[in-house]
């Protein structure tokens, strides 16, 4: 991932002051689908750092952009995203995670579930209870690797995503400097929610990747592959299926960059239009995946395989950043709002 901060993708939406290399959400999209076609979790996870990142440099301070950034986009050191607990899910503004001041340093308690880079990242931007029940009583503090009072659970064993590790974050009497705090208080949930949209983004565009090389590998199976005496790739009804795989590639990757340029440009729609895109490209993405899977028939189950990697790699894409259910409740929510 180094080498990968060394061509700039350790913070790519990041102001170029602070080390980032400052490019648009569209050139972020086109950059992240063509990183996970070589590797679809490691890509996954560089788009969480640049997500937090991106968080420090928008809402951060100066003196706190100048401080985290610049190691982040180096990736001499890499960020976490904790928003998610055991028991909010979806439902994030109920997260009981607290964090009581006392004098100059915030008292967190609780954990966090499901932290991509748990346990081995060395910033963790945490959504925490300083308020009252609800959003509004959400803040955004800064939780450094070392500090005492924060754990880790075990390395969780999963269906993909394996190049990265994932581990509940856990805070028992973490004390963690009030300077630590991004934004106001109670201003938590907004910044979560404004780098949502942009993960949302960036995760369907790993998802893109996934199925684009999905693609490129069935096309190249079909070609080789022999049965009945010919090749695979004369057989009318897979050149039907993989034109439409083709065609639903790259219908997704249109709504994605659509609503990349939309969340750039700041419009009013962004919310919707980006949650259109992970919700339908993430759908149609791991489908491909799948059926590429099928097409390559029993080898395609086989770890020496790759098509398989890009099945398991992007199926929680459908679950992370918002669940597609979510974004269904976010998309009709727009539209009763107009």
């Amino acid at each position: 991932m180094r080498k990968a901060a060394q061509l700039g993708f350790g913070g790519v939406y990041v102001r170029t002051d602070v080390g980032g290399s400052g490019l648009s959400r569209l050139d972020t999209s086109v950059i992240f689908e063509a990183l996970a076609t070589g590797c679809t979790s490691t890509t996954a996870y560089i788009s969480i750092h640049n997500m937090c990142a991106w968080m420090i440099d928008t809402f951060g301070s100066e003196e706190q952009r100048h401080k985290f950034c610049p190691p982040l986009c180096t990736m001499e050191k890499f960020a976490s995203y904790c928003l998610t607990e055991p028991g909010s899910g979806s439902d994030a503004a109920s997260l009981l995670t607290s964090a009581k001041q006392q004098g100059d340093h915030y008292l967190l308690n609780g954990s966090k579930a499901f932290i991509s880079g748990g346990g081995e990242s060395d910033i963790y931007v945490v959504m925490c209870r300083t308020g009252g029940p609800g959003p509004k009583g959400i803040s955004c503090i800064i939780v450094e690797k070392g500090t005492p009072g924060l754990s880790f659970g075990k390395k969780e064993k999963k269906v993909g995503w394996n190049s990265q590790p994932t581990r509940a974050v856990i805070f028992e009497d973490c004390a963690v400097p009030v300077a630590n705090r991004i934004g106001n208080e109670g201003q938590g949930f907004v910044i979560a929610m404004k780098g949502l949209n942009g993960g949302r983004i960036n995760v369907a565009s790993c998802s893109l990747g996934a199925a684009h090389a999905s693609v490129i590998l069935t096309r190249d199976h079909l070609s080789v592959r022999k049965q009945f005496g010919e090749p695979l790739a004369n057989n009318q009804y897979l050149q039907f299926k993989l034109a439409d795989m083709a065609t639903r590639l790259v219908a997704s990757r249109l709504i994605i960059r659509n609503a990349a340029v939309a969340l750039q440009e700041e419009r009013e729609d962004a919310v919707a239009l980006c949650s259109m895109a992970k919700l339908f490209a993430t759908d149609e993405c791991f489908a491909i995946c799948n059926q590429a899977l099928q097409m390559h028939g029993g080898y395609g189950y086989l770890k020496d395989y790759a098509v398989q990697q890009y099945v398991r790699d992007s199926r929680v894409h459908q679950i992370l950043e918002g669940s597609n259910e979510v974004m269904r409740m976010l998309i009709s929510r727009s539209l009763f709002q107009e």
